[in-house]
Order: structure tokens, then C-alpha cells, then sequence
């Protein structure tokens, strides 16, 4: 069943097996800590405090390549604005079929609800892109004003897109026009009103994260450091600030062996 009223004093919950579970330890993220994504934490910062202030605010889209800063930017939301009532709500893809269920209890709170779901990707015909389109749009029942929802996803358009689709795109008068199935794709992404891109990390953005993480674990960023760190991210084929963090752990923790 929902939660009740009393159940609602942590500062971040999970949708589990029909109810809101509470999180009184939420992964701990900071803003300072958040390196090279300035313009997209600008634009969500400027969006969640028209938020927690009762203002108009928009539902979010975060897209982008895997260990870009996705998630930990929603994370990082949490102690930042958590004294002024902000709490996150996690729920997952395909528990959105719940939303209604989940937005009860919350809708006569003071406290300002994120709605957060993580890594959202859907079929076509999929339940929870029905529910994620009306809790978006609206549907017979008024929205509530203290629930926001902010998503992650690896795809542009939370769906998967075929080549076949291609076949589908046409001219008229020169301009060229998706087909039906392109266009039902973009309309869900376009339904949220923030909607920002992650694009993947250059080396330099890399190294800097690196010398970052390793700071805050009191360890030295060398040379040493610096080579080890580009022969990490080039046996992951990956320089994201996931693996930067990865690293830095790693690195760290040989230095203090005296390996």
C-alpha cells in the first residue's frame, strides 16, 4: 500500500513492491564536485530552484553517454536544496505503471518531490511510456504542483531507434520529414520541458576529474599518475568521470600500500 503521511520523513525514498520505502542515507553527491558539465548543471540548477521556490518549473530529460555525470547531477540535487524541502523519489522504468499510486501520497505535502528514474528506456507499446505520457501531459486529475520528474537515459529518445526507420523519412518542397515512428519517438523526449545532452569526455575533461578525485582522496596527481590514469580509460575504452573516479580509487589505494 502507499505510504502513510508518518513514513514520509527521509530525505529521499525508493518505489518498492507497492510502496515508498524510505533511504535515510542517500548517496551523497556535490555540485563542486561535478566537473565539466557547467552549461547543463546551470540550466537544472536555474529549473529545481524555480522548483523548491513554488514557481513553475519543468519535468527533465538528462541524455547522453554512459559515466557522463547524468545521474550524480540528479544525486547531487538532493543535498543542495534538501533544507529548503527538496527530496528525490527513485523509481524504476517499470514501475512508472504506478505513478498515479506514487504521486498520492505525496501530492498534500509541503515538501517538493523529484521523481527520479534512472537509466529510462522503453518498447514501443510499452505500459510505462502510457503512464510517463500522461504523467507528463496531464491527464483527467490535476497534476500536482510538488512533483517533478527527472530522467536519465543513454538514448536520445528513450526508444530504441532502427534502421528501418530511415525508409520511413520523406521530401516535401525540399525539407525532409521523419516518418510516423520517428516522430512518436521524438514526441515523448519533446514532453519534457529541460531537456539537456551529455556528450562523451575529451582527455584533457578526463585528467581533470582524475586529478580531482585524487585530491579529494589526498593523493598527489603525478605524472606517474597521469599515464596510469590514460592506460586505465584506454583499457575501458572510456574516459568518463565514472572511470576517472574508478581510477582515482584504485590509484589511491595502491599509494597507500606502496605498491
Amino acid at each position: 500500500m502507499p505510504a502513510t503521511d508518518h513514513a514520509l520523513d527521509a530525505p529521499a525514498y525508493r518505489w518498492r513492491e507497492g510502496r515508498l520505502e524510505p533511504i535515510q542515507v542517500a548517496h551523497r553527491v556535490l555540485l563542486e564536485d561535478l566537473l565539466g558539465i557547467e552549461r547543463q548543471k546551470a540550466i537544472l540548477l536555474r529549473n529545481i530552484r524555480q522548483f523548491v521556490a513554488g514557481h513553475p518549473a519543468n519535468h527533465a530529460l538528462l541524455t547522453g553517454a554512459r559515466g557522463t555525470g547524468k545521474s550524480s547531477l540528479v544525486k547531487a540535487l538532493l543535498p543542495a536544496f534538501h533544507e529548503q524541502g527538496l527530496r528525490l523519489v527513485a523509481v524504476a522504468p517499470p514501475d512508472l505503471v504506478a505513478l498515479p499510486d506514487i504521486v498520492a501520497p505525496l501530492r498534500a505535502r509541503a515538501e517538493r518531490f523529484l521523481l527520479y528514474v534512472d537509466d529510462f528506456s522503453v518498447a514501443p507499446g510499452d505500459r510505462a511510456l502510457m503512464a510517463l505520457k500522461t504523467a507528463l501531459d496531464g491527464g483527467i486529475e490535476e497534476p500536482p504542483d510538488n512533483v517533478l520528474i527527472i530522467a536519465t537515459s543513454n538514448r536520445r529518445h528513450l526508444m530504441p531507434e532502427y534502421q528501418s526507420e530511415n525508409a520511413e523519412y520523406r521530401w516535401v518542397e525540399g525539407e525532409i520529414h521523419p516518418g510516423e515512428t520517428a516522430e512518436e519517438k521524438i514526441s515523448l523526449s519533446e514532453r519534457f520541458g529541460i531537456w539537456l545532452s551529455f556528450p562523451p569526455f575529451g582527455q584533457e575533461q578526463f585528467l581533470t576529474m582524475v586529478e580531482r578525485h585524487l585530491l579529494r582522496l589526498q593523493c598527489a596527481f603525478t605524472e606517474e599518475a597521469r599515464a596510469e590514469a590514460l592506460r586505465w580509460a584506454l583499457q575501458r575504452a572510456s574516459r568518463s568521470g565514472r572511470v576517472a573516479a574508478q581510477f582515482a580509487r584504485d590509484w589511491a589505494g595502491r599509494q597507500a600500500l606502496g605498491d
